[in-house]
């Protein structure tokens, strides 16, 4: 009797605890944020960039004061860095000045606004006209996290959706007119 009770018994167990081993690994247990540090944020665009994870923090200062900085984490892993500035000089991503800010970096299309950009493998920088009172220009850096996309042209495609979807609320929140 026990060795049938044996032999009808551990199946089932073994299927409970496969089935609950796999209801307990990956997935997001974190909402995704309405906006990074004061500036709406297209959370279609975002998520991509965001790997598994049981927490997702936003920290910074708001981006709408001069050189604010905003950080997403997942589990405390950085995911998304985002600083934005004003400016009364236009700084080309593609100059050898801001070189330094990329590994394999390619000019991006010219982006539904008036600006310039480029993308590395984890990382995008924009300069986009901006006619505020205090300066001519905004420039947006993004850095992204080791565990963003593995594909790297996956990845950087995302960055660039993101980056070219985050900047115009980036540049309103800036009050940017142009």
């Amino acid at each position: 009797m026990t060795r049938r009770l044996f032999r009808t018994a551990a199946p089932a167990v073994v299927c409970g605890l496969g089935l609950l081993v796999a209801g307990c690994g990956g997935g997001r247990a974190y909402a995704l944020p309405k906006d990074l540090c004061g500036v709406p944020v297209d959370q279609d665009a975002l998520s991509p960039l965001l790997q598994d994870g049981e927490k997702l923090d936003v920290v910074g200062d708001p981006l709408a004061t001069s050189t604010g900085i905003c950080s997403v984490s997942v589990d405390h892993y950085p995911a998304v860095s985002v600083q934005a500035d004003r400016t009364d000089k236009f700084y080309d991503p593609m100059a050898e000045l801001d070189s330094f800010r990329f590994t394999n970096r390619k000019e991006m299309p010219t982006p539904p606004f008036d600006g310039a950009g480029a993308v590395g493998d984890r990382s995008v920088m924009i300069t986009a006209r901006c006619e505020a009172p205090a300066a001519r220009y905004a420039v947006v850096n993004f850095t992204f996290g080791d565990r963003a996309e593995e594909d790297v042209d996956r990845r950087r495609a995302d960055m660039e959706a993101f980056a070219l979807a985050f900047v115009p609320s980036v540049k309103k929140e800036l009050a940017c007119t142009a």
